[in-house]
């Protein structure tokens, strides 16, 4: 959502029994104000000024880059739905993320991550902030994989170096379930087809092996529902077909299962209003949607714009899907699919540009 031009005090989230808990801070965060007003008072700030908050004193950043001031923005009702877009250059020379508010206007461009440029990494968002996992790098004409992750705080701008993961890999499904962060099979170092899956706890920042895949899996996506990991898509085995089968962990068992009816080869998905949209390399003119609920998948037809061979990145903002080209395509405009819309009229078109072509794409909500 937009922040408000004008947010009161009176909002039930301020209200006493709503109140957080005393402060651990052992400075005030804004003296003369008792802590518990002090942090609402913080989580009114529109989120464009958060890296300049972060900058004031140890206090604040340490603030606002919690759980707790997340919470609090919640309670408010004043949290901000970004969208973070990786895009390649006009000029196919680079990428660089760029921010884009509700409206689908450009905000800023984030600083450049650290570390060598990689391709096959991993995005996953929890907390508030991004992750970028893994991937390979070309050295000396071959692909090395890397264990690597980098963090950006949405909050302070900035990016950071978190604890690598045990197997480096890359091509791997990846997904955020219950503020843990999961990565399953891709390719290693030697380019062998992994089985291997790990979570990751960011109140720990620490990687932990867990009970592999059935089978070796690569070039597939994940997604979380329910509390539970779902790993669909790519390849299994040289037989297409195998990868139709849909691996299910359970955290809670610590254990697999496995549902028949998935998606194969998806070449872009995007988990919107608890249901799974994606679409199949086999098929760019419609959209697969998997509803959770009682495991059923249905198809629906995309609007024909322009070349029929065109591809799609998906992005997420305002509870509908968009759909940018992944070709350079003259007039092409920003297909929209609301799943709110009455019947024949999900679809519409957006003046949303890009400055380059979509490479991928997450929403982040702060």
């Amino acid at each position: 959502m937009c922040l408000p031009d004008t947010v009161r005090l009176s909002t039930p989230a301020f209200s006493k029994s709503n109140a957080l808990t005393a402060s651990c801070y052992p400075d005030p965060i804004i003296p003369g104000l008792p802590d518990d007003v002090a942090k609402s008072c913080l989580a009114l700030v529109p989120r464009a000024f958060f890296p300049t908050m972060g900058a004031v004193s140890k206090t604040w950043r340490s603030y606002i880059q919690s759980k707790e001031f997340l919470t609090v923005r919640k309670l408010a009702k004043v949290v901000e739905e970004w969208l973070y877009v990786l895009t390649l250059d006009t000029m196919g020379k680079g990428s660089h993320w760029d921010v884009l508010d509700c409206l689908g206007h450009r905000i800023w461009r984030l600083p450049p991550m650290p570390g060598a440029d990689k391709a096959g990494f991993g995005v996953v968002v929890v907390n508030g902030k991004l992750l970028v996992m893994a991937g390979y790098l070309m050295v000396d004409g071959n692909r090395s994989s890397s264990a690597e992750v980098f963090q950006y705080d949405s909050c302070l701008n900035s990016w950071s170096k978190l604890a690598s993961m045990n197997v480096a890999r890359y091509d791997f499904a990846c997904a955020e379930v219950d503020g843990l962060v999961y990565v399953a099979g891709g390719y290693g170092v030697e380019g062998d087809s992994l089985s291997s899956v790990e979570v990751y706890d960011p109140e720990n920042n620490k990687w932990t092996l867990i009970e592999s895949l059935r089978r070796p899996r690569w070039g597939c996506f994940a997604c979380g529902f329910k509390g539970k990991l779902y790993v669909m898509g790519g390849r299994s085995s040289f037989t297409i077909g195998n990868s139709k089968c849909v691996d299910i962990y359970s955290p809670e068992r610590h254990s697999w299962c496995e549902m028949k009816n998935g998606c194969v080869m998806v070449t872009a998905h995007a988990v919107l209003e608890k249901k799974l949209f994606c679409m199949e390399w086999k098929n760019q003119r419609k959209l697969t949607i998997f509803n959770p609920e009682d495991n059923s998948w249905k198809m629906v037809p995309v609007p024909l714009t322009g070349s029929s061979s065109i591809g799609f990145r998906f992005g997420i903002l305002d509870g509908k899907l968009l759909l940018f080209s992944m070709e350079k395509v003259p007039g092409y405009r920003t297909l929209i699919y609301d799943p709110q819309a009455a019947p024949g009229s999900e679809w519409k078109t957006s003046d949303i540009k890009l400055p380059g072509l979509c490479l991928c794409s997450v929403t982040i909500r702060v």
